[in-house]
């Protein structure tokens, strides 16, 4: 049989009710039960809340030097106080069922809570950004070279060769000749293109198909956001 943890308000609480018409644990001289419960104690109670207590403590910390003289048995110490402790006893009992339940819930509790917090968070974004409606199309501004197959090609021909190639998406804009040697030029032209519908390859692709005749090679030069 061992003693009571006295580290809590209920135990000391009981140790006072026990010692208020006490001087001693066992007895009326001091013993090793005192030294016993002292040493289980381990610090003085507090005046205030467990008088008796802190006078009985008080009072055995005085023979202290004595403690290892003092006749008795430890052990009783732990027999006279069971049957007051006895009800002290059934909180620690209810604190053990406590341990069953799950205060804070399991992770996948957790970790669904969560998920649907996310969710709705995502679905509230998705919301407002389709109560403002589509945002301006993102676009670029390209200049593209045109190269032709010699000396000879008409310029003229190739541009609007070019030129009438439509896509949703594509506008078509300035244009000028580039001297590259040997009596060469080549055709610059700036376009402006909406990069959700437009597509730079096969807008090089169409151009050497459709305007084969003139067109060599066609190559980006320069693409800006805008």
């Amino acid at each position: 049989m061992s003693l009571p943890d006295f580290s809590s308000d209920a135990t000391l609480a009981k140790l006072d009710g026990y010692l208020a018409d006490k001087s001693y644990i066992d007895g009326h001289a001091p013993s090793q039960a005192d030294v016993a419960v002292y040493e289980a104690v381990a610090k003085a109670p507090d005046a205030d809340k467990y008088a008796h207590a802190a006078r009985w403590y008080e009072h055995i910390t005085s023979y202290e030097a004595e403690h290892k003289d003092l006749t008795g048995d430890k052990a009783k110490a732990a027999t006279l106080l069971a049957p007051h402790f006895a009800d002290a006893k059934a909180p620690a009992a209810a604190e053990d069922d406590d341990d069953d339940v799950d205060l804070f819930g399991s992770d996948d509790e957790v970790d669904e809570e969560a998920e649907r917090i996310k969710a709705e968070r995502v679905a509230e974004y998705n919301k407002k950004k389709a109560a403002k409606g589509p945002g301006p199309a993102a676009k670029s501004l390209v200049t593209l070279d045109v190269k032709p197959w010699d000396d000879e090609t008409d310029m003229k021909e190739l541009e609007a060769g070019v030129r009438a190639i439509e896509m949703d998406g594509l506008v078509w804009g300035s244009s000028k000749l580039v001297a590259i040697g040997y009596g060469v030029s080549k055709l610059q032209m700036s376009l402006v293109v909406e990069d959700a519908k437009v597509s730079l390859d096969e807008l090089q692709e169409r151009i050497a198909d459709e305007v084969e005749d003139y067109v060599q090679s066609t190559d980006v030069a320069a693409m800006a956001k805008i």
